[in-house]
């Protein structure tokens, strides 16, 4: 399936609410296909349909550490039902910013509510890195970034420095 360019920061439709799926189409599986060999492709666990520019929520998710053994999950139209008291921190990346990571306390676990590949209503009890990815990739369906976690003045200046990056890399100097 063709891969998909992975929008990053500062563009702003990684700011846009993702509208849910009304119907599960062809159009939707074959993004679905083309969302998880682009996560493989960028060695990501999870992946966002807005984060190849695409506003709708469907999220893949695939936490499994054996490359050999890949465990995918698909999530359409997640929801979180329920988050435990309990938390944990992980130390969060994304591919939409690049090179970044942020130490994210999030809840530890969360039961999500989501329509499954087959188009079936289910619910996920989601634990440790599981519940963390669907957490982090629930935040891009709504607009939300881990750099929001940080300081105004930390946020500002990743910003500037991926704007700067981003205006460099299109400078042809012949």
């Amino acid at each position: 399936m063709p891969l998909k360019p992975i929008v990053t920061i500062p563009d702003p439709v990684l700011r846009k609410i993702s509208e849910p799926v009304e119907k599960l189409t062809n159009e939707e599986l074959k993004l679905i296909k083309d969302l998880e060999d682009t996560m493989y492709e960028a060695n990501g666990i999870g992946l966002a349909a807005i984060q190849v520019g695409i506003p709708k929520r469907i999220v893949v998710i695939d936490v499994s550490k054996d490359a050999k053994f890949k465990k995918p999950n698909y999530f359409i139209n997640p929801v979180i039902k329920s988050f435990s008291k309990e938390t944990s921190i992980y130390e969060e990346g994304c591919l939409s910013i690049p090179e970044t990571f942020i130490e994210i306390e999030r809840p530890k676990n969360v039961l999500v509510e989501y329509i499954d590949i087959d188009g079936l209503k289910k619910e996920m009890k989601c634990e440790g890195l599981l519940s963390t990815c669907i957490q982090h990739e629930i935040e891009h369906c709504d607009g939300k970034l881990i750099i929001d976690y940080l300081s105004k003045l930390k946020k500002d200046f990743l910003i500037k420095k991926f704007s700067k990056n981003k205006s460099s890399n299109s400078k042809v100097i012949v």
